[in-house]
């Protein structure tokens, strides 16, 4: 193999974009419109600074930023209503696509969100970070904006452990340390390289986006990794460090059933692609035990493993989003944004 491991080519630091009257010069030079979208479930703790932030920095004083949407997944506390105060399109997922039915889960959120959003470069943002900034943004579009054959940009930082006792310096990642790593250097090892492959925060252009099939679940992230590198190479991909982010801590037990969304996403890859098969059907329940009074029991978890198909094969979105070109003529770097032919589920 004459590959040596490395740190992504396409590695760059979000103080590279901090001018926000270039990355305007760079927006309107290639006709590029942007749309931002945080997928949310009971994030009224967060939502609002965020919109606030990003509204006020990125499209009342630079425009950058075409418009601002939630998409919830069915919060029982008052997300949509402060999304809604703030600013923000509101959608619920469940309204997105009607026919299609829904799913519970971040993936089907962002895939959902490909249908109402206007925008030919789609950021994505976690609607829980305590630290957030205009960087957040900018970071991510700043290589699309600079680099035409750049199609997808994850972001990386320091991600601090939350505890009762304050801010652990480092610890964040542990699901990406602990197996996404290791898969990566066993069959990927390219992509190995990027500092944090399930960073939440990443934009791309539609024109990719909208023919990759999404995990509804956990999942996603790897998937559209994989994916991309097989479809455009890993040239096509780029990650920013964005220094810092503070937010919530998931317990080992959520990241455990995290995992083994991720994990049944990547062997799924590993076939489709050719390069392991299995030889039995996998098991659709996360088993975990607890234990009480000395006694462990059981506790079996359904783990969504449902994808959805590329958003190009859905005729709706085919009719709102047409395309002057054969689909497989586009380029990932293409800049044309493209127009809606039809009108989006009305947002709150």
């Amino acid at each position: 193999m004459s590959w040596k491991p490395a740190v992504l080519s396409n590695t760059f630091h979000h103080g590279r974009y901090g001018d926000p009257r270039r990355l305007l010069e760079l927006k309107e030079a290639r006709g590029a419109t942007v749309s931002l979208a945080f997928p949310t479930l009971n994030e009224a703790d967060t939502i609002g600074k965020e919109i606030l932030v990003l509204k006020a920095e990125l499209m009342e004083r630079f425009p950058l930023v075409d418009e601002i949407a939630v998409i919830d997944s069915g919060s029982t506390d008052d997300t949509r209503t402060i999304a809604a105060r703030f600013g923000a399109r509101v959608f619920g997922s469940r309204d997105i696509l009607k026919p299609y039915g829904t799913f519970r889960g971040k993936g089907e959120n962002l895939w959902k969100s490909l249908f109402v959003l206007q925008g030919d470069i789609i950021v994505w943002i976690d609607a829980d970070i305590s630290n957030i900034g205009p960087k957040f943004v900018y970071g991510l579009l700043g290589p699309l904006l600079e680099r035409p054959e750049i199609g997808y940009v994850k972001a990386f930082y320091e991600r601090p452990l939350r505890s009762t006792s304050g801010l652990t310096p480092s610890g964040g990642g542990r699901v990406t340390e602990i197996l996404v790593r290791p898969l990566f250097s066993l069959f990927y090892p390219e992509l190995a390289g990027l500092v944090q492959p399930l960073s939440g925060e990443y934009a791309g252009r539609r024109r990719l986006l909208e023919r990759l099939p999404f995990s509804v679940g956990y999942g996603v992230e790897v998937g559209h990794l994989i994916d991309i590198y097989h479809q455009h190479g890993i040239e096509s991909l780029a990650q920013v460090d964005l220094d810092r982010r503070v937010h919530r801590n998931q317990p080992v037990e959520a990241l455990s059933r995290m995992s083994f969304g991720i994990l049944n996403t990547f062997l799924s890859r590993l076939e489709r692609y050719g390069e392991a098969h299995l030889l039995r059907k996998l098991a659709a329940e996360h088993i975990a035990l607890a234990a009480r009074k000395g006694r462990y029991s059981v506790q079996p978890t359904a783990v969504p493993m449902n994808e959805r198909p590329p958003m190009v094969e859905i005729p709706e979105y085919a009719a709102r989003f047409p395309r002057p070109v054969p689909a497989a003529a586009a380029s990932v770097g293409a800049s044309a944004a493209p127009t809606p032919a039809a009108e989006a589920p009305p947002g709150t």
